[in-house]
């Protein structure tokens, strides 16, 4: 069916030879992007070209290539690294048709829309642990001895190292170190990714984890005896993690780009997203899982902030590997 699909769609722009394709570079994972193009190609006969890969390499790359890249439009998997391809003049102004859709973080310079979002928040084990001995802030929760051994966290991963370089942002340098090595006292258990991290609750070798929330969300529809915690409104464990795409200086068929970006924020893809991946929308009229927050009571939970500030990574991954912790 796929192969099928894919012949035609060569054949079509081929023989219309009217419509220019589209290459995109995200740092968004393969399950999450495909879906997407592969409708948006079926509905305007568009090819679409795909770079996975991690968004600090995509932006290098892209650096690299200069005005020789390929490349129409970067979508990011975090505001910081929108931030960085901002401050390397990367991405161009977008009109205001696209950047007045979203209902919120939108950038005052309107160089990238905002197209997913989620929270981070702590996974925990009902059957071990009761709500009321949850801390109330990330801060506190090296404060809890009775976890020693038994906290999962993920610092090899980009939302872990958003959360961390929003605490630096928020409650400086030396309060973040020292939070860092509170928590490493605890003997905390590393992950690579959230999944197995889950799993590993299940499995009783954890009792609590910061994660994101739709992990939790995902597992618990599976039937996981899991749970999230939300954090107090404000607090730096209630990070919103923003996604985002941007039309890139150098592209060649920028009105393709913004017609692809217009799709990304149509109810349909932005439904999709909600159904099958349970991230947050940023357009109204979205209908949400019920096992979720409902959504400007999602946003409201998260620090007020430039998130465009989390594009500090450097300095963040250079603080992990001081601590000992990366």
């Amino acid at each position: 069916m796929l192969l099928v699909i894919g012949v035609v769609l060569v054949l079509g722009a081929g023989a219309t030879g009217q419509t220019p394709g589209l290459t995109v570079y995200t740092g968004r994972g393969q399950a999450f992007v495909e879906p997407a193009v592969r409708e948006f190609e079926r509905e305007t006969g568009i090819r679409v070209q795909v770079r996975f890969g991690r968004d600090a390499e995509l932006l290098a790359a892209l650096q690299e290539e200069g005005a020789r890249s390929p490349a129409d439009v970067y979508w990011a998997n975090t505001s910081g690294a929108l931030g960085a391809a901002v401050q390397a003049g990367l991405l161009v102004p977008l009109p205001e048709s696209l950047s007045r859709r979203p209902v919120a973080f939108v950038p005052r310079h309107r160089r990238w829309i905002p197209l997913t979002v989620r929270l981070r928040v702590l996974a925990y084990s009902p059957a071990r642990v009761r709500p009321e001995e949850l801390p109330t802030s990330v801060l506190q929760l090296p404060h809890h001895p009775r976890w020693r051994g038994r906290i999962g966290w993920t610092p090899p991963y980009s939302s872990f190292q958003d959360f961390i370089t929003a605490m630096r942002v928020i409650h400086g340098e030396a309060r973040t170190r020292a939070w860092l090595e509170a928590m490493k006292a605890l003997e905390p258990k590393a992950y690579t990714s959230n999944p197995p991290m889950i799993e590993a609750i299940r499995a009783g070798e954890i009792d609590v984890a910061l994660t994101n929330h739709y992990y939790v969300a995902r597992f618990v529809r599976l039937g996981y005896p899991v749970a999230a915690h939300h954090f107090a409104p404000g607090d730096v464990g209630s990070l919103a993690l923003v996604t985002g795409a941007g039309i890139l200086r150098t592209s060649r068929n920028p009105a393709v780009a913004a017609r692809f970006l217009e799709y990304l924020l149509g109810q349909k893809i932005q439904q999709f997203w909600a159904n099958e991946h349970l991230e947050y929308p940023v357009v109204r009229g979205v209908i949400l899982s019920p096992a979720l927050l409902p959504f400007d009571q999602a946003i409201r939970r998260s620090p007020r902030m430039d998130f465009e500030a989390l594009r500090d990574l450097e300095g963040t991954l250079r603080l992990l590997r001081e601590v000992g912790v990366l």
